[in-house]
């Protein structure tokens, strides 16, 4: 995979997110153990949108076969991912709170990954 994301490269719905800083593919088992990271350092509060769906169909043939005889069976699924795009969005938790989760989070993740925080973020305002 080449080239950079040219959608879902902005925070669209929360005020904090992490961003992909390279290609790869990431399963749904990644995304999933990210997303209870994230819950359980949160306690549950705020919100969370995860910005990737692996829809992606991998396919694998079994161990000692011959060469031919068709495509293997599907063996899961993936959402490729390409530097830029938004991975995580957080809302409604503070600063400190948000980079933690979110650290948590990009541990669980193949990817490296960078904080990112929305440019009109005003971090006087009560949360």
């Amino acid at each position: 995979m080449k080239g950079l994301a040219h959608r879902g490269n902005q925070l669209a719905f929360g005020s904090f997110g992490i961003k992909s800083l390279e290609s790869k593919w990431i399963t749904g088992r990644q995304i999933e153990a990210a997303r209870v990271a994230v819950t359980r350092y949160m306690q549950r509060q705020g919100q969370i949108w995860i910005r990737i769906f692996p829809d992606k169909p991998i396919t694998k043939k079994p161990a000692e076969v011959r060469m031919g005889k068709g495509k293997g069976n599907p063996e899961g699924f993936v959402s490729p991912v390409t530097p830029g795009r938004i991975l995580i969005e957080v809302e409604g938790v503070s600063y400190e709170i948000a980079k933690e989760a979110l650290r948590l989070a990009a541990q669980k993740l193949p990817v490296t990954t960078k904080f990112i925080v929305r440019r009109d973020y005003d971090p006087t305002q009560n949360v």
